[in-house]
């Protein structure tokens, strides 16, 4: 078994891998769900102690440790959130802090209060990236690609003109409705009155399998990796049995558990890898005897393709964990990266509890079976396309799944898909894609 990891610290007897609650951001995680450092009471649980306990551990097993500036002093800070972005080394844009609560929500529980949607602006419009099964948004017919046109009546152009349009769904609170109209890319228009409750967060978007020739095709959307990933996984590989190619969607993907990462490589792969290397966790020259390799293993799969080539479709947004696929898989098959340069997280976190908080911040990095890694300006694409929104998951269209389907046909990139891409923003390098991940659903 391996480590449950976030891309995080971890203590040899406490590594998150061997639990089914592994977490991991590309790296692996801890599910002691115990009070750490300066334990639960409140006078231990001040700020000040918070801020030192919180400095103490980072100087021990924050990957970048030398980087801490020398003379800082935790007592200065208002909190652990204003610390950490005081001590952070310049090459971290990806350490965070979750209270307890939002861990146990989104990474255990695989679930948060509202419609079930996640949107995209552009200038003063917002549109439908996804939607999630059984969610209030699902069961009102709102679709990947559809246009939110007005929330209450007040059309969503007022509303990001006044500077309200983030408020306008209302506070995060289980019966809070809001009447959304909304309208498909073939013009149909609608309005329906949605209430806010506990969604469910599966992990597969979508399923599809389609031939190309003589070629039967297996395509799914993998959007996390918390922990119910491994069943949906399975149930997603169940339906491809006996498939030629397979084309894996991560393209909003922030990352999450590596075990589930190795989990959807495995299963892919099969016998091609189980048994070799999948990724080698690097900690800092303080934490060595903590390096750990973890091989290829279905993990919570049954189904194996025996496959020896893969298509990721990515973009800037494809982060951590599904990074690691493609870099884990790079050594023994072929792997075929479609879209957009990846976000570039070749390092992870192990999360530590204290207080009522986790820590997210980077213990160690990454590397495949060849020892490649460091891969911080993100990983390539073989063949470039854009992301723009045509209709649901599969439909024809989709210029990051034409291309790999061009891809399959002829053996190459298209003309279009030759030329590189790469999008990623200085708006996206502000924060963990996980985190830029669930700031978009609603």
């Amino acid at each position: 078994m391996q480590p449950n990891i976030l891309l995080v610290r971890i203590k040899a007897v406490t590594l998150l891998l061997a639990s089914s609650l592994l977490i991991s951001c590309g790296g692996g995680g801890n599910d002691d769900s115990s009070t750490g450092g300066n334990g639960g009471g409140s006078s231990s649980c001040s700020v000040i102690e918070q801020n030192r306990y919180f400095l103490d551990y980072m100087r021990e097993n924050y990957f970048w440790y030398e980087d801490i500036p020398s003379a800082i002093n935790p007592d200065d800070y208002a909190s652990v959130y204003t610390l950490l972005d005081a001590i952070r080394s310049d090459n971290d844009r990806f350490s965070y802090i979750l209270t307890e609560q939002e861990y146990q929500d989104r990474f255990v529980n695989a679930e948060y209060i509202g419609f079930g949607f996640s949107t995209r602006m552009i200038d003063d419009q917002v549109f439908i990236n996804y939607v999630f099964d059984a969610s209030p948004a699902a069961q009102a017919g709102i679709r990947r690609a559809d246009e939110i046109t007005a929330i209450d009546g007040v059309s969503v152009a007022s509303l990001i003109a006044s500077g309200n349009y983030s408020q306008a769904f209302g506070p995060s609170d289980i019966g809070v409705t809001r009447e959304l109209s909304w309208r498909r890319p073939d013009g149909s228009e609608f309005t329906e009155i949605l209430t806010k409750t506990e969604v469910d967060t599966n992990t597969v978007l979508a399923t599809e399998r389609f031939q190309i020739g003589d070629r039967d095709i297996g395509y799914y959307v993998l959007n996390s990796f918390i922990g119910r990933t491994g069943e949906d996984l399975n149930q997603a590989y169940n339906t491809f049995a006996g498939v030629d190619e397979l084309i894996i969607d991560v393209r909003y993907n922030g990352g999450g558990l590596i075990r589930y990462a190795n989990q959807a490589a495995t299963q892919a792969a099969g016998n091609n890898v189980i048994g070799h290397p999948f990724v080698s966790l690097r900690f800092n020259d303080k934490n060595s005897d903590s390096n750990y390799t973890a091989l290829f293993e279905l993990i919570d799969g049954i189904q194996q393709l025996d496959l020896n080539r893969v298509f990721v479709l990515t973009t800037a947004s494809s982060c951590s964990s599904s990074e690691l696929i493609i870099n884990g898989l790079t050594p023994f098959i072929d792997v075929v990266v479609v879209g957009q340069t990846t976000c570039g997280k070749p390092v992870g976190q192990s999360p530590d509890p204290f207080c009522d908080k986790r820590s997210f911040v980077i213990n160690f990095e990454t590397v495949n079976a060849n020892g490649e890694g460091r891969y911080f300006d993100g990983i390539p694409a073989d063949c470039a396309a854009s992301d723009i929104l045509v209709g649901d998951w599969g439909v024809n269209g989709d210029p990051l799944l034409d291309e790999a389907k061009y891809y399959i046909a002829n053996n190459s990139c298209s003309a279009v898909g030759q030329v590189s891409l790469q999008t990623l923003t200085q708006s996206e390098e502000k924060r963990h894609p996980l985190l830029e991940q669930w700031a978009r659903e609603h």
